[in-house]
């Protein structure tokens, strides 16, 4: 009898181990999400039946995990709010008909035979007030005869651009703030790193032509000065903005644990070139190791004249550039419906050129996707190199006038060509990461795995430095350092701790991973 019981519990073992060895090489065949498909599956039939409530939808995409923000442009992640606040502490004037900021003539005198009123009045003046947030957002927006949404939304800039000038670290503070209350880990931000002195060289330098010529010009006129300038602005703002959040204290603000990278800004409106040096400068951070700018991008209306005009130039130049560089490049392409332009061949090729001849790794916007030729093979041809589209739902509607299914989003996903959302203007929109999200599920029809797949993908395609996380970025499967670690979703083998202590990306994405296994256990 003795003998028996033992007989079986040796085979019970045995049994066990067995099961056991298969359950592991089951989990590391699949994705790294395989061992909690449960919980995954749990929270996704959830949030099928919350869509009927909008309060508690709200609130769990407000706790979901987003990953990173690749498409955000700082001047417009500000609330007019704060611009108000700094133009009445910098002693600007505002235009009382066009809500439009200046410097006074003299310290504290504003004009009132010209319109003018000090921007301070507005805070105990509060129809001014409410004017200027109206005047620089898209609050309270309504289409008329006069100025449609896309007029409104890029004339903001241009009325509070003078509470920015020397506000770097102060808006990089609310930025990082904002993303990390909607459950944001990275950010990419757009900006001018240099403050313009780039623009300042290509002006005096000009375009001759050739790519070479005006290069060497350039470089003869010490365009690496904006170089310099470029990452003294940079380390002054983040300085600011690390005092203002209290970071590397008990009270630090959760934005202190944002990871942010920037996005060099080219101002396609201005001459070739300003718009050229720009570029040079930007490729010049990009390949610095010790620049915390990742890449480019071309910003401003595409419709513009000088955008629409020189559109095929900008694309040389970028592929001139591109050659041989570690920076990367993100471009607008596609912002565009035939309503904006007379000429409709402008809406057949600017995000095929952007992807074929500049090489760009991610497309923002991409919303006259349709109108492109062989729009077929240009998503196919995407799919498969992996070019992200960065998804602007608020912005797209209030610009362009494309929402529900007439948004491209769910043509994309068909196409399997890599998608991730952002908030593009948040400040301007008066919207956040968040709302991007609950616009994806109420107007596109988006479930929860595939707002997970889009969080993650916004690591993916970052351009933070590192490997992936994933040798599969598509399956989410594991790198084999990694794999078991996943499994578990606990850090304890020093290949996979080496690993990540290796990639700022894997840090990240393992970041994100431990925020989905404790979101999704609640539910």
């Amino acid at each position: 009898m003795h003998h028996q019981r033992s007989l079986i519990r040796t085979r019970s073992l045995l049994l066990g181990l067995v099961l056991s060895c298969v359950s592991v090489a089951s989990a590391q065949t699949g994705s790294a999400s395989q061992p909690r498909a449960g919980a995954e599956q749990r929270t996704a039939r959830h949030f099928e039946s919350i869509r009927k409530s909008p309060r508690r939808q709200w609130k769990f995409l407000r706790q979901m995990p987003k990953g990173g923000d690749l498409h955000n442009h700082l001047s417009g992640a500000v609330y007019a709010e704060s611009y108000i606040q700094w133009a009445a502490e910098k002693g600007l004037c505002v235009n009382t008909q066009t809500m439009t900021l200046s410097q006074p003539t003299q310290p504290n005198q504003c004009d009132p035979t010209a319109g003018q009123a000090q921007a301070r009045s507005a805070l105990t003046n509060r129809a001014l007030y409410e004017q200027m947030i109206d005047a620089w957002s898209m609050r309270n927006w309504s289409p008329s005869a006069t100025e449609s949404g896309h007029d409104h939304f890029f004339n903001t800039f241009s009325k509070f651009g003078p509470a920015t000038w020397g506000q770097t670290g102060k808006m990089l503070a609310e930025a990082v703030s904002r993303a990390a209350r909607g459950k944001v880990l990275y950010l990419e931000l757009m900006l001018t790193p240099d403050g313009g002195v780039s623009s300042q060289i290509g002006d005096k330098v000009g375009w001759d032509g050739d790519l070479k010529s005006t290069l060497n010009k350039l470089k003869a006129n010490d365009i690496d000065n904006a170089v310099a300038a470029a990452m003294k602005n940079l380390g002054d703002a983040e300085k600011e903005k690390n005092q203002l959040l209290k970071c590397g204290t008990r009270r630090a603000d959760p934005g202190c644990s944002v990871t942010v990278r920037y996005i060099a800004q080219v101002g396609r409106t201005a001459e070739l070139g300003p718009v050229y040096a720009q570029m040079v400068t930007g490729f010049m951070l990009g390949n610095d190791p010790n620049s915390k700018v990742v890449g480019l991008n071309l910003v401003q209306p595409e419709d513009a004249p000088n955008a629409l005009n020189n559109f095929s130039e900008h694309m040389r130049m970028l592929k001139f550039l591109q050659e041989g560089s570690r920076g990367h490049l993100t471009l607008h392409a596609g912002e565009l419906v035939p309503g904006l332009v007379t000429d409709q061949k402008n809406l057949t090729f600017h995000i095929r050129d952007s992807v074929k001849i500049a090489g760009a790794e991610r497309i923002g916007h991409g919303v006259d996707i349709m109108h492109e030729n062989d729009w077929d093979g240009l998503l196919k041809e995407m799919a498969t190199r992996g070019v992200l589209v960065e998804i602007c739902l608020s912005s797209n509607d209030l610009i362009l006038g494309v929402k529900g299914k007439a948004h491209p989003l769910s043509t994309y996903l068909k196409y399997e060509v890599p998608v991730a959302l952002a908030t593009d203007d948040a400040g301007v929109a008066r919207s956040e990461i968040s709302n991007e999200y609950l616009k994806a599920a109420e107007e596109q029809g988006l479930g929860y795995l595939q707002l997970k797949t889009m969080a993650r993908n916004s690591l993916q395609y970052s351009f933070v430095s590192g490997d992936s996380l994933w040798s599969d970025g598509r399956k989410f499967t594991s790198v084999g350092e990694c794999r078991r670690d996943l499994i578990l979703m606990k850090l304890t083998s020093s290949g996979c701790r080496q690993f990540l202590e290796s990639s700022e990306k894997a840090k990240l994405q393992w970041r994100l991973e431990e925020q989905f296994r404790e979101f999704e256990r609640r539910w």
